[in-house]
């Protein structure tokens, strides 16, 4: 692990004899997930955000599409090739933290979100998949987590991207702000 430093662990216990081993414990419960059906709207009412939301996936070299931004901060979009909110694994929302012209992005204010927070998707199918926001991180975009992000998860998970960091030096961000959330049970 990079930045953590080697220090010696104490020899392992010896197992237990038959006699003392104690009884096993039950398996955990799979979390509650629900079925497939594809985003249509993102709601945060903390912030009074509603947005549409279309499907983008990957470009040629393997990053992710962004949306288009037509001075307005575009809507947010869902990454196709995540599951969709609800279901098993970490859904990924993308959306722009500003716009052409100097307006606010779809995500301009996802600074603001706490703990606790309901982040709502409604679906396609019309149900909706209501998520707690549980953190948020700043990543630097040169060691992005990806795994973090997008690996598998036991339950169903959001994770709302943005950019941040922004350097006026060269008129770009060098981060990524990202909210992670857990289905609501």
């Amino acid at each position: 692990m990079p930045g953590s430093t080697a220090s010696s662990s104490p020899p392992a216990a010896p197992a237990p004899s038959p006699a003392d081993a104690a009884p096993a414990a039950p398996a955990a419960a799979e979390p509650d997930v629900l079925s497939r059906s594809e985003p249509v709207t993102l709601e945060i009412p903390a912030i009074g955000l509603t947005t549409g939301l279309i499907k983008l996936g990957l470009r040629d070299n393997g990053s992710l599409e962004v949306p288009e931004d037509k001075g307005n901060g575009a809507p947010a979009s869902w990454y196709n090739g995540s599951p969709t909110p609800g279901e098993r694994g970490p859904s990924v929302v993308l959306g722009h933290v500003n716009a052409l012209g100097g307006h606010k992005g779809v995500f301009a204010d996802l600074r603001q979100l706490r703990p606790g927070s309901d982040i709502i998707v409604l679906r396609a199918d019309g149900s909706s998949a209501v998520f707690s926001m549980d953190h948020a991180a700043q990543y630097s975009k040169d060691g992005f987590p990806t795994l973090e992000v997008y690996g598998n998860t036991p339950g169903s998970e959001l994770r709302l991207v943005t950019c941040d960091g922004y350097d006026p030096s060269t008129g770009r961000f060098n981060d990524n702000y990202v909210i992670y959330a857990k289905l609501k049970t």
